[in-house]
């Protein structure tokens, strides 16, 4: 494989910066991509996975449509993996974390320009301005649960308000969607220092509104928040069910999404399923992306705990993470807290972390794990409710008579388990994640409609079928 001479790349680069504009081609090509020849192919060497599968599938025509028209006839192009990139991004990473630890803290709420008032909402009883360490979407670990989720984020700091807005992101705790939702705030703070980029979680902004609205300042409260170039809100779910909260943040979106300005928020769950969410504020949300962010499954745990482990002391040995991933199947949190307790167990006994020693300071949290409820105890218990044989709900079939009871055992384990939907799905015949989200979403509508469940000569409600399973379950 050779590199392309220079006046080749100046050209490509030319050729695709017109194709995709200037700004998309700096923000996902100029830092990160190398063109080289391979046996009559153009090679487009790229830092990872995430990015040879987004640049494939979002610019891959383009960049053969560039390809073509700099040399003049048909090329075909690949994008593939640089080790030389690779390393760089790596060691970019580790910087970008070491940074963000070491830099002074922004505020959680961008404040107003030096000649407004202090005065936050215009509620002069305003807590302090507090500062927080913030995530980067740099030291975000990509995995099969969050990809779309962090694509969606990177689209939104390139280009806000465009494209993607508002933005969406949902799933359980612990999966990241805040994480994403500060990296936004910083990619956007670096790129734009002039604006007024908000974020508040869903309680602040409810809190501030009724002491607006108690202080009669309801004035300075809207200004403060419809004035703003982005929103970025944490937990909307907790305006739900408060209407007089559901109608000012519903007036806010409006007011921001007809200017063009970008909305960004997190939910624990898809808007459709959140059932005390407004109808109207529902409708609106869904009108944007809506990305699922899922618990990590081996590979990601194993992955985020190599991230994590980069920082403090003492450093763990490759095959200690290993055994964590593997044993500790938790979310996000889960795995920093399994991280500090095999640290601090190896400096309270003085004593090298190994596996060993791993196995001691995880002991217990381990056997609760191993005590909770495990895929193959609801595969038993759908299967003995149901009448079906064993091993029917792991088989490849397809009928009714075992999909429809699959998708059940698909639902209670994400209700009972941490367990990831590519961990699922896996145990469950081999399917995809895709598979298990369709299956999840598909048992929480069949329980909103209080649907029946025909299997062979019976007909139940999902509701009380699942009672049944839960109470077998349980047993």
């Amino acid at each position: 494989m050779t590199t392309c001479d220079r006046e080749v790349v100046a050209a490509l680069e030319q050729a695709i910066a017109q194709r995709v504009g200037e700004r998309r081609y700096t923000f996902w090509f100029a830092p990160h991509t190398r063109f080289a020849w391979d046996d009559g192919l153009l090679v487009v060497g790229v830092p990872n996975h995430f990015f040879q599968d987004w640049l494939t599938k979002s610019f891959g025509p383009d960049v053969r449509a560039a390809a073509s028209a700099v040399f003049g006839r048909v090329v075909e192009v690949q994008f593939r993996i640089d080790p030389e990139l690779f390393q760089a991004a790596r060691r970019a990473q580790a910087e970008s974390a070491n940074n963000t630890v070491a830099a002074p803290a922004p505020p959680l709420v961008e404040e107003a320009k030096a000649d407004r008032p202090s005065v936050v909402a215009g509620v002069e009883n305003a807590r302090p301005k507090r500062t927080r360490r913030w995530h980067r979407l740099s030291d975000f670990v990509v995995g099969t649960g969050n990809r779309l989720a962090h694509a969606a984020a990177l689209t939104v700091v390139e280009s806000p308000g465009t494209t993607v807005n508002p933005l969406v992101l949902y799933g359980p705790v612990g999966t990241g969607k805040t994480h994403l939702l500060e990296g936004i705030y910083a990619g956007l703070r670096k790129r734009h220092p002039e604006w007024r980029v908000v974020f508040i979680t869903a309680e602040e902004f409810t809190n501030r509104f009724l002491q607006g609205l108690r202080a009669g300042k309801l004035g300075a409260f809207r200004k403060y928040f419809r004035d703003c170039d982005t929103l970025l809100v944490d937990d909307v779910h907790f305006v739900a069910g408060k209407t007089a909260s559901e109608e000012e943040f519903l007036h806010t979106y409006d007011a921001l999404h007809s200017d063009g300005r970008q909305i960004v928020v997190t939910c624990d769950c898809h808007p459709r399923l959140a059932g005390d969410l407004p109808a109207l504020l529902t409708d609106r949300l869904i009108g944007g992306a809506v990305w699922g962010m899922q618990p990590p499954d081996d590979e990601t745990r194993l992955q985020i705990l190599r991230a994590k482990a980069l920082h403090g002391e003492p450093r763990l040995p490759d095959d200690v993470l290993r055994f964590m991933a593997d044993r500790v199947r938790g979310n996000v949190r889960e795995l920093e807290g399994a991280l500090q307790s095999v640290r601090h167990y190896g400096l309270v006994t003085g004593r090298a972390v190994d596996l060993t020693l791993a196995r001691e300071a995880l002991a217990d949290l381990i056997r609760h794990a191993v005590g909770a409820v495990q895929l193959a105890q609801i595969d038993e218990a759908v299967c003995q409710v149901l009448g079906l044989e064993r091993g029917a709900l792991r088989s490849k079939s397809r009928t009714r008579t075992t999909s429809h009871p699959r998708m059940l055992a698909m639902y209670l384990a994400r209700k009972h388990t941490p367990t990831a939907h590519s961990d699922i799905g896996r145990y469950f015949g081999g399917r995809n994640h895709s598979t298990v989200v369709a299956a999840e979403k598909k048992v929480r509508q069949w329980v909103a409609d209080d649907a029946l469940l025909r299997h062979g000569e019976h007909s139940w409600r999902v509701r009380e079928v699942l009672e049944r399973i839960e109470r077998e379950l349980w047993r």
